[in-house]
């Protein structure tokens, strides 16, 4: 499923709260201004921007690509009004916002999946998310969860903060300027690009900020440590489809956290991040004082670091304002997942026994004509959403839409799922809602862990032919989306929501919003053009001849 189409990469220079120290080569731009706190309006609208040197119209979070840092205290109240502000018709015109890694538990309906959880927010009206995520800190980022809207900018970092932190003793600097988000770019907008079989970005940007091949000599993001510190980096795989390989020339890292779950420190010179995988990293700055390329190679055939392309620069204070000279050599010290362990109770729920779980599933992905079939079915959006349709009284799997494509599972029960990938596409970054899950077999594996495997939400599926096994409890009522977070695909079917004790899910839920139930009147009164991107097949279908069927 691999069509190359080249995209500049596009971080905006005022990218400054969500973005490690994100300082042009020419120009700083303030650091503090751009985060918000758990209680704010985010806007959502249409700009143009150049990050890469390319312009395109985009949909964006705050105005910034990416959105600006929400940032919050450990046992904070989360209210976030998201506000629809979009008005440019070559692009989907309604959206949803997901607050990756945070569990709503109790508040499904502020999960922020369209036709999962929610209606989409129509133009010119808001939702208000309120939500808590009480014993959660940690690195998370949100994104638009409508269609593939996210890779038309729709992506920002979120931060939980924890004033306790047990592994504080290990860094000396952890705030705004040391969250670094890695991104793909796009120069067609993903309505377009959905349609098509196989997609490449056309640059990779690091805090906002990237260049193309064969583009301009665009700005690169600047990371500013200074000499003697230790930095708690949080990387924030914000991609649409690659993975990456993180490094700094001359630097080891140490992992700390997967996922919003702290883990057993662990030393590595480089790390692969998936698509929607978060890690902190601790960078000791104690290398002599100077510019060092800080490399984040994308897994798209033919990816370099030729000429800046997928690359920022590590900056010492009082080095000169310049690009490193540095060279990249092989990694001796590759994470490697089973590596990594919990520093929190660790050891996956259930016997401890491959197929001993209350509930064992089997999941088979399998891709034909680009299209993705989980177990025979390709996932496509109903109109109700599922929440919806079980708070009007359906409960059982053969009453609730879309067929083929919702597993009910028992409250309080330990889940084991397997997944099985055939085909092309893969490896795949398996995310679920509503929970962590214990990873027992990392995909490619060759044995289970269920003494110490690493805790996160999203995890690779392998390749293709491998088997991922996971492990969860059914501890959070509702219906919960499980997909593949590389966009294109969740678009083409890789996605089947785990709807956890129905009929448990109205008293499990903490109120209902009166704006919640209004969301699907409103949203089912737009006429189709309203929805925008009415002719994106079209546009599709004068680029190439690959394409899905029109969906």
């Amino acid at each position: 499923m691999y069509f190359s189409i080249l995209i500049p990469f596009t971080l905006l220079p005022a990218t400054c709260a969500a973005t490690a120290s994100v300082v042009s080569r020419s120009q700083s731009y303030p650091l503090t201004s751009r985060s918000l706190g758990p209680t704010t309006d985010l806007n959502i609208s249409n700009k143009v921007i150049a990050p890469d040197g390319f312009s395109r119209s985009t949909t964006l979070a705050g105005g910034t690509f990416p959105g600006p840092l929400i940032k919050a205290n450990k046992g904070d109240h989360f209210a976030i009004n998201v506000v629809n502000k979009l008005d440019d018709g070559s692009m989907f015109e309604v959206t949803s916002v997901h607050w990756h890694g945070l569990y709503q538990n109790g508040t499904n309906y502020a999960d922020g999946v369209s036709f999962v959880t929610q209606c989409p927010i129509t133009p010119n009206y808001s939702f208000l998310h309120a939500f808590d995520a009480p014993n959660q800190a940690g690195t998370y980022w949100y994104h638009s969860h409508y269609s593939t809207q996210q890779c038309d900018g729709l992506r920002g970092p979120l931060v939980v903060y924890d004033p306790n932190d047990p592994l504080s003793y290990l860094y000396d600097v952890d705030d705004e300027t040391t969250v670094i988000s890695i991104a793909d770019w796009y120069h067609i907008v993903s309505p377009v690009l959905r349609h098509i079989i196989g997609i490449s970005p056309d640059s990779t940007l690091i805090n906002g900020l990237g260049r193309y091949n064969g583009g301009p000599e665009s700005e690169l993001a600047v990371v500013n440590v200074e000499y003697g510190k230790r930095y708690r980096l949080r990387l924030v795989g914000m991609s649409c489809e690659p993975s990456f390989k993180f490094s700094i020339d001359g630097h080891n890292l140490t992992v700390i956290e997967a996922d919003g779950q702290l883990t057993e420190p662990l030393l590595v010179d480089s790390l692969q991040i998936f698509a929607g995988q978060r890690y902190s990293v601790v960078l000791t700055a104690d290398k002599p004082v100077n510019n060092y390329w800080l490399r984040a190679l994308p897994s798209t055939t033919g990816s370099t670091f030729d000429g800046g392309l997928n690359s920022a620069i590590l900056r010492y204070r009082s080095a000169p304002a310049a690009d490193p000279t540095t060279d990249y050599t092989d990694s001796t010290l590759s994470m490697l997942e089973t590596n990594l362990h919990p520093l929190i109770n660790p050891g996956a729920p259930g016997i401890p026994e491959y197929g001993k779980a209350d509930i064992n599933l089997n999941l088979v992905v399998d891709n034909i004509g680009g299209l993705f079939f989980i177990n025979g079915f390709v996932y496509e959006p109903p109109t109700v959403p599922v929440l919806l349709q079980i708070l009007s009284g359906a409960q059982h799997a053969i009453d609730l839409m879309p067929i083929g494509s919702i597993i009910v599972l028992e409250a309080n029960k330990v889940v084991e799922l397997t997944m099985v990938t055939n085909g092309i596409g893969a490896p795949h970054p398996i995310h679920l809602h509503g929970h962590a899950f214990d990873v027992v077999q990392s995909g490619g594996a060759s044995g289970f862990n269920y003494l110490n495997p690493v805790r996160r939400d999203v995890v690779s599926s392998g390749n293709a032919g491998q088997q991922m096994v996971i492990r969860w409890v059914t501890d959070n009522s509702g219906p919960w989306f499980l997909h593949c977070h590389i966009d294109w695909h969740l678009d083409a079917g890789f996605a089947i929501v785990m709807a956890e004790s129905p009929s448990e899910t109205r008293t499990h839920l903490k109120g209902l919003p009166t704006a919640w139930e209004n969301l699907c009147p409103i949203y089912y009164s737009l006429t189709p053009s309203q929805l925008g991107a009415v002719d994106s097949y079209a546009e599709a279908a004068n680029i190439t001849t690959l394409l899905l069927p029109d969906h």
